[in-house]
């Protein structure tokens, strides 16, 4: 099995311009991207009222997935860690906004200006200590917050993942909770090994009444390709609650509570 990218090197030094360049001339990348982006901006479910929406495209690379953005008519702006990616993405001439941007940083963006976020397979690069200045938990916490604070009233983000383990998916599902988003995981082709996608949908916000998730693909053991596993029992799985440690209760010196 070959070794995951965010296994052998930060983001930035990854991609660098000679495998920036590959990656984004690969015809076989070029589809997934699209196809990704596509059932990303889906998810999303953004109003049909024909006004153009500004989105984020987090962790976009040379512009691959905002290239879908902008062709569903919206206006984004990208944000990506690898200058190299960036400069690409300016060779091409894209329609986003590009910022160099550590997402693990936070994102410096005024609060409430953004109508909605995608990301395609970039958030589960902030689980990997590359560096000893870099905590996972620190990192999904700036990243979370800062996506809550700039997403406007009930908008929505959806991150598409490839998670290293189930303790890295709870990871990271925790740290959007604790953050206040509401809404959940839904696991398009959970049957198939090849084919599962992960995507973390969220709300800014509680959920309201009518709000449910998506239906995943494949639910009913349907599967882009030939293997199966058949090791997800549910394919879309919510939260609701803001997980935050209660307060301490404390004493005076007289004994009573404050």
């Amino acid at each position: 099995m070959a070794t995951r990218p965010e296994n052998q090197a930060p983001p930035e030094i990854f991609y660098n311009d000679s495998e920036a360049r590959k990656y984004t001339t690969s015809s076989r990348i070029i589809e997934i991207q699209a196809k990704l982006a596509e059932r990303a901006l889906e998810l999303l479910a953004l109003p049909d009222d024909g006004i153009p929406k500004l989105l984020l495209d987090i962790g976009c690379g040379s512009g691959l997935s905002g290239e879908t953005i902008s062709e569903n008519g919206h206006h984004w702006i990208g944000l990506d860690i690898s200058s190299s990616m960036l400069d690409i993405a300016l060779e091409r001439e894209v329609d986003g906004d590009l910022l160099l941007s550590d997402i693990g940083q936070g994102l410096c963006l005024r609060p409430g200006t953004v109508d909605g976020a995608i990301s395609i397979s970039a958030i589960q690069w902030l689980c990997n200590a590359d560096k000893s200045c870099n905590e996972p938990r620190l990192r999904l916490k700036a990243f979370f917050g800062t996506l809550y604070r700039c997403l406007s009233r009930g908008a929505r983000a959806v991150l598409q993942l490839y998670p290293e383990s189930p303790a890295q998916l709870e990871m990271i599902t925790a740290a959007a909770m604790r953050t206040g988003f509401s809404g959940g995981l839904v696991v398009d082709f959970p049957h198939s090994t090849r084919a599962k996608k992960y995507f973390l949908c969220l709300i800014c916000g509680p959920p309201s009444v009518n709000t449910t998730l998506p239906k995943a693909k494949g639910e009913q053991g349907g599967s882009e390709t030939d293997e199966s596993s058949g090791d997800e029992e549910n394919s879309a799985v919510g939260f609701s609650e803001r997980r935050r440690p209660r307060k301490k209760l404390r004493v005076s010196k007289k004994g009573q509570r404050s």
